[in-house]
């Protein structure tokens, strides 16, 4: 890549990041009162804001399944197509549990979620490029998480007078909090080393194993408590 299109990239890259930071900054104003209190627009700003700290700062399992999915490979598009298919499938499952259509124990969900992310880095170490396959991995494993983030909106609660709307607006969020890791993590690294001959020895190797390792630990917590 030259230095011209390496320095477009670039550009692009920290616009879409400083756009989903500003809008988030812009979406975390104070927001007084009871929910039911609530107009629609601030309670889809509200459920907004709340699916992307669901993210960024409060989820690092979620985080660190995102960023298996950037290692493998740095291509933005392909990375952003995980993602999507990651949140379409995560939207389904957050759905119907949160219509009691499906209702799973979290002491189930949570060490599957470990898994999952202890799946996604070994396949990083041992598979050399990205797969088909993994698009159809990532969204069965985008059904587990959902379940995990319908549990932790069952404690917030959703608001009878705008019950779908916050649902959508809680994802929407999830996904802006997927697009700003994958985005950082392109910046970080992806841009500057990601084509270098070195990158999977010295980076995807390395922090996969180490992701591996720290989820393959909260599934050995998860199951015993």
């Amino acid at each position: 890549m030259n230095k011209s299109a390496n320095n477009k990239i670039k550009r692009k890259a920290a616009l879409l990041l400083f756009f989903i930071f500003i809008s988030t900054i812009t979406f975390a104003h104070d927001i007084v009162g009871e929910l039911d209190n609530m107009s629609k627009a601030d309670t889809a700003i509200l459920y907004l804001k709340l699916g992307y700290e669901h993210i960024l700062p409060l989820g690092l399992d979620h985080i660190l399944f995102v960023l298996c999915l950037f290692l493998l490979s740095t291509d933005l598009k392909k990375v952003l197509w995980q993602s999507l298919a990651f949140t379409v499938a995560h939207s389904v499952t957050l759905g119907l549990a949160a219509y009691n259509v499906i209702t799973i124990s979290s002491n189930i969900v949570e060490p599957l979620i470990a898994l999952s992310i202890v799946y996604v880095a070994l396949e990083n170490i041992l598979s050399a490029k990205l797969k088909a396959s993994r698009i159809g991995i990532i969204f069965l494993f985008g059904l587990i998480h959902g379940l995990g983030f319908a549990s932790a909106l069952s404690e917030l609660g959703l608001p009878p007078n705008s019950y779908l709307s916050s649902l959508i607006m809680f994802n929407v969020g999830v996904e802006l909090g997927q697009v700003t890791v994958i985005i950082t993590a392109f910046l970080l690294f992806g841009l500057w080393f990601g084509k270098k001959p070195y990158y999977r020895k010295y980076i995807v190797t390395p922090l996969s194993l180490v992701i591996a390792t720290v989820a393959l630990t909260w599934f050995i917590q998860r199951s015993v408590l």
